[in-house]
């Protein structure tokens, strides 16, 4: 008969379990001390091995023979354990054997020495479901049970145990299992099974199992039972998954309003056969993918997708504010509460689309937002759009006495305590901003700040294209090859532009500088004979090289 893959391949020693060292490392020095408690409390989310270590455990207290721990598997109790022959470890379900009357019947039992092991153990699961009566029961027992019981208590929901059990049992927390380990689990197993699983299916598999390792293989064996080459486009056909594209398509539409082109790929989808519910899931963790990603200085490590996956969506995160994200979030959470309160999950979500794409369609707290903070975005846009587009034209005239002036001189209106007041005068950058120049460090979110910026002004934009930025204290140095950018600076209007464009991104308010490292100030005050041709042609005195 076949066995499924989670079974198959349930680990049988400590050290095979995956994701829990703090769990496993504390339990194996227990037991090579003789540390044995007399009831254990196991609890986290499913799939992350409570069981799994419960039986270990039940063997490893009884094993003739064990090695660092663990249970040999080779003795026989061990594998009378393993087979079932040995009646001196019991699993109870307490989801259908909770009542008064099934504790009392195991009170009884646990009264009668073991059979063959040494200890009987008693594993019960899912043991929040057991009623207030039978947990009365189980106390005195639980308290002060025979030497030779060991009760092992697993459960998904601990805060619906009472207090006087947590305090009798030794509890250990259980954590969701990294994506990474999941996937390495993932293509050990394949390959054993012979097959070959890509990186990022892998990945994929460990995404959708939410952190646990049972999911992962069951959706493993679907994926098996397709292929044994196993890709992304394998997983999202046994998963019934929308691909990666529908889902930036959807969020592409979203970014631009474009209701009908968000509408075209919910037909589309609805016509491959794929679920509603589960399409409307999935947008929701890219939805949240592109919020980590725009809040956190690195989500790398919280967002379980491959290296060309996360570059795709770090370029997206770019293109979308925080409100919309905040505002799908929300209208998705919702959309998904009431599809599975019944009633045609299509038109539910194509509903979600169109107040998603058309927020003046939405009456929600997330949609007036959006709306305000475009009417915010809007007004400086409008009133600034003229000058915007008038610096060139004023290159010639206005800017040119300022050429010989070094390009921090748009730094003086930024601050009422400029770094230098001299700095007019001098041809190399003032001893405060080098100072400011040695102690900053890159300003990651600088190209957010420029799609920032093209809102204000796709002009002023442009001008600063290829450019990156430091922070130093209260400082925004920007380093820009293209001098236009310091010139554009230098106005008042275009410099106010700025500025709010890297409050909103960053929350802050900086004073601008230009970036000048000293290492190019001392290459400059090096070439005394450059500094003497520049000097020279300023003045007309023609020059003539050798």
């Amino acid at each position: 008969m076949y066995q499924v893959l989670y079974r198959k391949w349930r680990p049988q020693v400590f050290k095979d379990v995956v994701g829990q060292p703090q769990v496993t490392q504390t339990l194996k020095n227990e037991l090579k001390a003789g540390r044995i408690a007399h009831a254990y409390l196991f609890t986290g989310s499913r799939g992350t091995g409570k069981t799994t270590c419960a039986k270990i455990l039940a063997r490893a207290v009884n094993c003739l023979s064990p090695i660092d721990g663990d249970p040999c598997g080779e003795c026989e109790i061990c594998r009378g354990i393993q087979d079932g022959s040995i009646l001196d470890v019991v699993e109870i379900d307490a989801a259908s054997n909770n009542g008064v009357d099934s504790i009392r019947a195991l009170r009884e039992e646990v009264n009668f020495t073991p059979a063959a092991a040494k200890y009987r153990v008693y594993i019960i699961d899912e043991v929040h479901m057991l009623s207030i009566g039978a947990f009365n029961a189980l106390l005195k027992t639980l308290e002060e049970p025979p030497a030779h019981v060991i009760f092992i208590l697993a459960t998904t929901e601990v805060h619906k145990l009472p207090a006087t059990i947590l305090s009798r049992c030794q509890r250990f927390d259980f954590r969701r299992i990294p994506p990474e380990d999941i996937a390495g689990r993932l293509r050990y197993v394949t390959e054993q099974e012979g097959g070959t699983i890509d990186e990022e299916a892998a990945m994929l598999l460990a995404r959708l199992s939410d952190g646990a390792m049972r999911d992962a293989l069951s959706l493993l064996d679907q994926c098996l039972g397709r292929s044994k080459q196993i890709d992304v486009k394998v997983v999202n056909e046994a998963a019934g998954l929308a691909s990666r594209e529908h889902l930036f398509t959807l969020t592409e539409a979203l970014r631009d309003g474009d209701s009908a082109k968000a509408l075209a790929v919910v037909d589309e989808m609805h016509r491959a056969g794929k679920d509603m519910a589960r399409l409307c899931e999935e947008w929701q963790s890219h939805l949240r993918a592109l919020m980590l990603i725009k809040t956190m200085h690195d989500a790398r490590r919280l967002v379980a997708v491959t290296d060309d996956e996360f570059t795709a969506l770090e370029k997206q995160a770019l293109s979308v504010r925080l409100s919309v994200l905040l505002h799908g979030l929300d209208t998705l959470q919702e959309t998904l509460e009431r599809m599975y309160r019944g009633g045609d999950r299509r038109t539910a979500f194509e509903m979600a689309v169109l107040r998603l794409c058309c927020p003046e369609l939405d009456d929600s707290r997330a949609a007036l937002v959006r709306r305000i903070e475009a009417l915010e975005r809007g007004l400086p846009s409008h009133r600034t759009a003229q000058p915007a587009a008038q610096p060139s034209a004023k290159e010639p005239t206005a800017a040119a006495p300022e050429e010989e002036g070094p390009p921090a001189a748009f730094a003086a209106p930024a601050s009422p305590t400029p770094p230098e007041p001299a700095a007019h005068a001098s041809k190399s950058p003032p001893p405060s901003l080098q100072a400011l120049a040695a102690a900053a460090e890159p300003l990651t979110e600088w190209p957010e700040i420029l799609q920032e910026l093209k809102q204000y002004s796709r002009t002023v934009a442009a001008a600063f294209d290829g450019s990156s930025a430091y922070t130093s204290g209260p400082y925004v140095l920007i380093d820009a090859q293209s001098e236009l950018a310091f010139r554009l600076l230098r106005e008042p209007a275009q410099r106010d532009g700025m500025r709010r464009a890297i409050q909103k991104v960053t929350g802050r308010t900086y004073k601008l500088g230009p970036y000048r490292p000293a290492d190019e100030s001392a290459q400059k005050a090096a070439d005394p004979l450059q500094a003497l041709a520049e000097r020279a042609q300023a003045q007309g005195i023609p020059v003539v090289e050798s």
